[in-house]
This record gives structure tokens, sequence and C-alpha cells, in this order.
């Protein structure tokens, strides 16, 4: 009888020893949760978000249209218009990969205030308010990239305002080639890689086609600027802007 207890007293040892080898091996085989990529989920498909593919020239939302998504640039670049009750058209925003756009409906705006358009080969997230509204909520990965972008975009917006409240269409010309270029104290000599027509300088500045044309012809002149082809920036075209 001691005998019998004394085995099934060594089966049970033994039966807690191999449960507790198991649970220290799928510990150590477990692998860590996967932390929240907000760029990764951005850039792809799935619940709540889909994904276009967009030609250069094409249309993503029109001013007016229901508010009812914010859209996220993977790769290309978008420009947002505003057309006035008179007719008039301005551009009023290039943006590129890492930017959203129509953000206003998580504001609670019932309608686009501009139009975003392609204007080079796109690919584009829509993510529904309501989706984006959670993943806020629920990730600070998501809400931190998001504000951040929103406090980015707000000091743009203000620092654009200033220039055209201040500077002359020389400067503000200037300005936009440089912010396109992304000339920065590294750099002598940048290539602007977005078509970037005079009309739509123009438009982007709030001054005529006949004087896009003739400050660049003097920025050329004075070795500011090459254009072949393709339009390069020197970093010397700050002169034009520091200088009165």
């Amino acid at each position: 009888m001691v005998k019998k207890l004394k085995s099934a007293s060594s089966r049970v040892a033994r039966k807690d020893v191999a449960r507790k080898d198991k649970a220290k091996t799928s510990k150590r085989l477990a692998l860590p949760e996967k932390e929240f990529d907000p760029v990764e989920f951005l850039s792809t498909a799935g619940s709540g978000r889909t994904q276009t593919a967009y030609k250069a020239r094409s249309t993503i939302f029109r001013q007016d249209d229901a508010c009812t998504a914010v859209y996220y640039i993977v790769d290309g670049q978008v420009q947002l218009n505003v057309i006035s009750r008179q007719g008039k058209e301005r551009a009023i925003a290039i943006l590129g990969p890492g930017s959203f756009v129509g953000e206003g409906g998580l504001a609670g705006h019932p309608q686009y205030f501009a139009s975003a358009r392609a204007i080079t080969k796109c690919t584009v997230t829509r993510i529904a308010n309501a989706t984006m509204k959670r993943l806020i909520n629920e990730h600070p990965e998501m809400s931190q990239l998001f504000m951040s972008f929103i406090l980015n975009r707000s000091s743009q917006i203000e620092a654009d305002l200033i220039d055209q409240l201040f500077n002359s269409s020389e400067k503000r010309l200037a300005r936009l080639l440089l912010l396109m270029a992304r000339v920065g104290k590294e750099a002598t000599t940048e290539t602007i890689t977005v078509p970037l027509t005079q009309e739509t300088m123009a438009a982007r500045i709030g001054t005529t086609r006949s004087r896009i044309n003739y400050f660049l012809n003097k920025f050329r002149k004075l070795g500011l600027i090459e254009y072949n082809g393709t339009l390069k920036v020197h970093s010397s075209l700050m002169n034009i802007i520091v200088n009165d």
C-alpha cells in the first residue's frame, strides 16, 4: 500500500515538473507582441481603409464633396486647389508622402473645403472617419503621427500667410522654389522633381503667369536656378528672400 502511494506521488511529481518545464519552454518560445506601426498600417489596405493608385492629374476628391474620410499619401504629390464663387482657382498647397489630406471631417466639417488632385502618379490610402478616430484613440503612435502632421501643417499655413501679406511676388516665388526643392544648409543645388508648371506657380503665389516667366528668367540670368528640361534650384536663391 505504501509502495503504491509512493508510486502515485512520484507520478504526480513528475507530471508537475513536466508541466513547469513545458511552461518555461513556451515562455521562451513566445514571440513578443509586434508594436503598432502607424506608417505601415496607413500604407496598406484593410478594415476601414482602401488604397488607390491615381494617375497624374486625376482627382482624388472635389471641393464641397461630403467629408467622410481622411486620405494618407503613400507616395507621389498631391495639390490642393480652391475655387471661389466667382470661379477663380488657386493652388493652396502641394503635399507629398506622409501627408494627410481631407482631415477636416475629424473636426466635424461636413464638406471638403478644397479639391485634391494628383500632380504625379500617386498611391493614396482612404481611411473612413470613424476608423481614423478609433485609431487615434486606441494607438498613441497614430495620435502622435497625426498631431505632428497637423502642427507642421499649421505652421506652414501661418508662414504662407505671412509670406502672402508682407513679401513681393518675387520673394514668394523664390520661397516656393526653395521649399519644393528642399534646399537645406548641406545642399547647394537640388532638382525639383515635381512637375511644376508656370500656371501652377502663378496660382500658388497669387500672381500672373507672365510675372512668373519674368522672375524665372531673372533668376536664371543671375545664376540662381538652372532650367533645361528640369528645374534646378541653387541655395543662393535664398538671397532673394533675405535681401530687400
